[in-house]
Parts: C-alpha cells; sequence; structure tokens
C-alpha cells in the first residue's frame, strides 16, 4: 500500500482526498465543524489553509478505543457508554493531530491550530459523515481513519478548504 504525501480536505462536500505523486488514491466522506470555517481559539469551527500532520497517536490501539487528552482511557467505545455519557464528544481509535503551517493563519497566536487541539480522529459508527456536526476536528469512520492512519507519514501536507478537490486533480476526483 502506498504512502500518501497530501491531503486534501474540501468543507464543500464533506470529503477527505488522498493522493501521492499528484494521483488521487483515496476518498473518504468526514464530519468537519458544525459551526463552519473559522481558525479562532474556542470557536467549534474546523480551519482552514495548510497544515501537516504532526503527531500520530494510538498506534497499536483497539478499533473504537476511547481517548481523553490524547490518552487511551483504556475503555473500547460501545452503545453502553454512550447512554452513560451521552454528551461526550467521542475520540475514538486514533489521533492524527495537525499542526497550522500559515504564519498568523492557522499558526500562532489565538488561531493556532495545534494548540486548538485539532485532530482527524474516529467517531461513533452512528454518527453521520458527509455532514458538518464536530465541534471543529475532521471525524472519520474508524475504519476508514485505520487505512489513513497506516498510509499517512508525519509532516505529511494536508489542506483544507472549500473546494470539493483541488484543481489540479479534479479530473481524478470525477472518476
Amino acid at each position: 500500500m502506498l504512502n500518501l504525501d497530501f491531503l486534501h480536505i474540501s468543507l464543500a462536500d464533506q470529503q477527505l482526498y488522498g493522493f501521492a505523486n499528484g494521483q488521487l488514491l483515496l476518498r473518504m466522506p468526514v464530519s468537519t465543524g458544525l459551526n463552519g470555517a473559522g481558525e479562532l481559539n474556542g470557536s467549534g469551527c474546523t480551519p482552514r489553509g495548510l497544515h501537516q500532520v504532526r503527531a500520530k497517536i494510538g498506534d497499536g490501539l483497539p478499533s473504537g478505543a476511547v481517548l481523553r487528552g490524547r490518552r487511551w482511557t483504556g475503555e473500547v467505545y460501545c452503545p453502553e457508554l454512550q447512554t452513560a455519557f451521552p454528551g461526550r464528544d467521542w475520540i475514538l481509535t486514533r489521533v492524527l493531530w495537525l499542526s497550522g503551517c500559515e504564519l498568523g493563519r492557522n499558526r500562532l497566536g489565538a488561531v493556532d491550530t495545534f494548540r486548538r487541539y485539532i485532530y482527524l480522529h474516529g467517531t461513533p459508527d452512528s454518527e453521520p459523515m458527509g455532514v458538518a456536526r464536530s465541534h471543529g476536528c475532521v471525524r472519520l469512520r474508524n475504519a476508514d481513519l485505520l487505512e489513513l492512519f497506516a498510509r499517512v507519514p508525519l509532516h505529511c501536507q494536508l489542506m483544507i478548504d472549500s473546494p470539493a478537490c483541488p484543481e489540479w486533480a479534479a479530473a481524478d476526483c470525477m472518476g
């Protein structure tokens, strides 16, 4: 399986596109911020712009592992946990912690993606994909996140933007 070298997350169609050497190899539904796009700390919005994967957390944990503060609680998600903690924003399976690359837009100060703890992370299968419903992070199905985690190296670049697909790859995205 070929490693990916660039990810594009579309706010418009709630999809993640994965590329290697300019070729589209992966497409997955996601769920971004319910409050829309925005960079400000505390906004609950998904930050736009160029980012990188700064940390990969959870390698070797079971699918559905519950993470709090980037540490495994020892729990694995199940309906009983959902019932016990109905308001919890579930961070499951793995975390790809993002860091902004654009000074003043998504890096440093009140717009710092890393300090806002913005992740790509797993979510319960009962949560809809393709609909903006997160608290600012990018949610994925656990099975999709496991595949993505294995294929994304540290420092992989990632663009979060409105367009459905990068112009340079539009032909690949249509297929």
